[in-house]
């Protein structure tokens, strides 16, 4: 099976997606882009034209993978929606630091959507930037009031 890299951009950023067929493996956020092609779903939901990653699957929540439970939360959340970090632990049987913990080592942004869950008190954080969790929310935010 043979992985393939690729960038795409939202806003300052590159969205560098390393996949194979409709598996993704990792995501990342950078400002340097990587030779190739994102997946066709990436590029049309950064550029708010779809609100569907579904035919994409993260191998990160793969069952049995140590965040699965956690995953399977957020993955529920539903586009343009947050929940709190305390609110995907109750649901997941966890806590909330372990659903941070979770967000923080989640290899596929986007795919499993950590930009939305949220501190109790304010956004939370984002790896490798807090301004890219507000894009995407509000993103998803400004789709959700079209339709």
């Amino acid at each position: 099976m043979e992985i393939i890299s690729g960038s795409c951009r939202f806003g300052l950023w590159f969205v560098r997606v390393w996949w194979s067929g409709n598996l993704v493996w990792n995501v990342t956020f950078s400002h340097q882009p990587l030779g190739g092609p994102a997946p066709p779903e990436v590029v049309k939901f950064l550029a708010g034209h779809s609100t569907d990653l579904s035919p994409l699957r993260s191998a990160a929540a793969t069952p049995g993978s140590p965040y699965s439970h956690i995953y399977r939360e957020v993955l529920s959340i539903p586009y343009g929606s947050t929940a709190t970090y305390g609110e995907i632990a109750r649901r997941a049987g966890s806590s909330p630091r372990m659903a941070g913990l979770a967000m923080k080592r989640n290899p596929t942004p986007l795919l499993i959507p950590c930009h939305r869950v949220v501190s109790q008190n304010g956004i939370g954080g984002f790896t490798p930037d807090v301004e890219i969790k507000k894009m995407l929310i509000d993103l998803e935010q400004k789709r959700k009031s079209y339709n």
